[in-house]
């Protein structure tokens, strides 16, 4: 019997799926992938964008607020930002999905004039035939780049799609200091690839960094500390992507040296930067179906 390894390693059965990342032309705030694995393929980690998908093919488990969760064909998964989580397949046949990540920047710009907050759902697997054919229109064909008003539609059914799953109705945001917030973003998106003080934010924001800590956390559900980190880690993957050699990402994106490159790089997407580059290989979409066909 012919097997070959899986991501952790074990022998994957005949027939099975072999290991890859496919990963879409980019969107403001929107990244997609499609993705096959046997075995164990991310250890914990979180994102600080929401983890929006289907599963196509396979059984998809993982371990999300202290409970084992699994995903049939055609379910919907949701996972909020900044919530720990592993991944992998159930079988040994091994997993098929498509995943969207989300920046909770787009879903505050389409909830802001509803005055309300990101909604939280906290079953993060179920089954929704309407907010699956909405996901997997953008998910659907991942060689072609998005469209914006494709994605002012999308961003607001998607949030329909989530509000009407949330454990709670989304909490209304009160006085949150919106438009100081994103001066915080913007300055730390502007200078992502080196050290950015609470002085340097106090100044640009006019808040102390307790307050501002408070107001960005509410309006993008992560610390700036964390989105700061995030959005090198996503340039150095991006130069990984184009063919950079690690240690050039790594240097290039501020990082101290490779080492603690590939500790945050693990914690941030559950793998490391090498596994990572393996796994990204264009060719292996052979016969994945295509649209919203997908999730049936």
């Amino acid at each position: 019997m012919c097997t070959e390894p899986g991501t952790d390693g074990r022998a994957i059965a005949p027939g099975a799926v072999a290991p890859g990342i496919v990963t879409a032309p980019a969107f403001p705030g929107i990244e997609r992938i499609e993705a096959q694995f046997a075995g164990n393929a991310f250890e914990p980690h979180r994102h600080d964008t929401y983890a929006l998908g289907v599963t196509i093919k396979g059984v998809q488990t993982f371990s999300y607020r202290g409970e084992r969760r699994f995903s049939m064909p055609g379910q919907v998964i949701v996972l909020h930002p900044d919530e720990e989580h592993d991944g992998g397949a159930g079988t040994d046949h091994g997993l098929q999905y498509r995943m969207l990540y989300l920046e909770p920047a787009l879903l505050f710009d389409c909830l802001e004039a509803a005055r309300i907050g990101l909604p939280f759902v906290d079953q993060p697997v179920f089954n929704d035939p309407v907010l699956a054919g909405t996901l997997l229109a953008a998910l659907g064909e991942l060689d072609r780049e998005l469209d914006e008003l494709f994605v002012d539609d999308f961003v607001s059914r998607v949030a329909d799609g989530l509000a009407r799953h949330a454990g709670a109705p989304p909490r209304p945001f009160g006085n949150i200091a919106w438009q100081r917030a994103r001066l915080a973003r913007d300055y730390l998106e502007a200078h992502a690839t080196r050290p950015v003080t609470s002085g340097e934010l106090e100044a640009v924001t006019g808040l102390d960094r307790f307050q501002l800590a408070r107001h960005f956390r509410a309006a993008f559900a992560t610390s700036p500390h964390r989105y700061l980190l995030m959005r090198r880690l996503q340039q150095a993957r991006a130069m990984i992507g184009a063919g950079e050699a690690l240690a050039d990402a790594a240097f290039a994106t501020g990082f101290a040296d490779q080492s603690h490159f590939n500790r945050h790089f693990k914690k941030a997407y559950g793998m490391t930067p090498g596994q990572w580059a393996g796994l990204r290989r264009e060719g292996f979409r052979q016969d994945f179906p295509q649209g919203r066909s997908a999730g049936r």
